[in-house]
């Protein structure tokens, strides 16, 4: 009887295994069909838009003479400013609460807390804090450096658990085999924990990047505008962004600027699609020379 009821218990596990891996399935399969479809009608409607005018040119009332080049920049610019500002601060970050904090104290639980709770947060609640702190308490204004800020607020938590779990990854021995050759804390954290660490870290801050491309919720709230006719000198100047320039586009009610704007998107998949090469290329190259 106890042999029967073992079997039975065995085959309901195992039917309920193959239930779920093919559940599973069903619901990758259908999530790659949708994407394909969206991919699809976005290429069927802006590759006939998408030219090298379309790049170079400026935006325009009028859907056959409209460009991208003032939105490209813009995205450009605002994107390598946020990195600029957020890595070197997410990384530091991770730094000290993995290697110089206290992790019983309560203020190390309160911060792993909070990054955590943060990571999860709507881009439009960035924006409203982007919008009161850079643009009106520092008078920043709705410039590019306001929107970099603000994106730097939105992919920080992003960046600091990423590396935080890169440099955990990093083994114990390593470290010890380092502080018992009588290396400082700093050497071993710059010459060890950090080349070993660094493919995690830049991935996770190049996916992070990526997201911050597509974003335009937060933006608008700083005040990045839908059309501009103007290319950004510096990061003081107005801007506009992939994003925005598409959400203007899409909100007109003309086909012709529908497939302006499914050209821009093929624009903006291509930036997403070399970013996240990049972040391939460069772990890989990283875990290399670690090796």
């Amino acid at each position: 009887m106890g042999k029967t009821s073992k079997r039975r218990r065995l085959a309901q596990r195992l039917f309920l295994n193959k239930f779920f891996e093919y559940l599973f399935l069903a619901a990758i399969l259908l999530s790659i069909s949708v994407l394909l479809i969206l991919v699809g009608d976005v290429l069927r409607k802006g590759l006939g838009s998408l030219d090298w005018s379309f790049i170079t040119s400026m935006p325009s009332s009028r859907p056959e003479r409209a460009g991208i080049l003032p939105a490209l920049l813009g995205t450009l610019w605002v994107i390598g400013l946020t990195a600029l500002i957020s890595i070197p601060v997410g990384v530091g970050t991770a730094i000290y609460l993995e290697e110089y904090a206290n992790k019983r104290s309560w203020f190390f639980r309160i911060m792993n807390i909070n990054i955590g709770n943060l990571a999860g947060v709507p881009s439009i609640v960035y924006g409203i804090l982007g919008l009161t702190v850079f643009v009106q308490l520092l008078k920043i204004g709705p410039t590019i450096l306001a929107g970099a800020l603000t994106l730097s607020l939105l992919i920080l938590p992003v960046i600091i658990v990423s590396s935080v779990e890169a440099i955990k990854a990093v083994p114990s021995s390593v470290k010890e085999g380092s502080y018992a050759l009588g290396v400082s804390r700093w050497r071993t954290i710059t010459g060890v924990i950090l080349p070993m660490a660094l493919p995690g870290i830049l991935t996770g801050s190049i996916l992070a990047l990526s997201r911050a491309m597509g974003e335009a919720a937060p933006l608008i709230m700083v005040g990045a505008v839908g059309f501009v006719t103007f290319l950004p000198d510096g990061i003081l100047d107005r801007y506009t962004l992939l994003p925005m320039l598409i959400y203007n586009w899409t909100s007109r009610p003309q086909d012709a600027f529908a497939q302006i704007a499914a050209a821009g998107i093929i624009v903006m998949m291509i930036l997403l699609l070399i970013t996240n090469i990049t972040a391939i290329l460069l772990r890989r190259k990283t875990q290399n020379r670690v090796e």
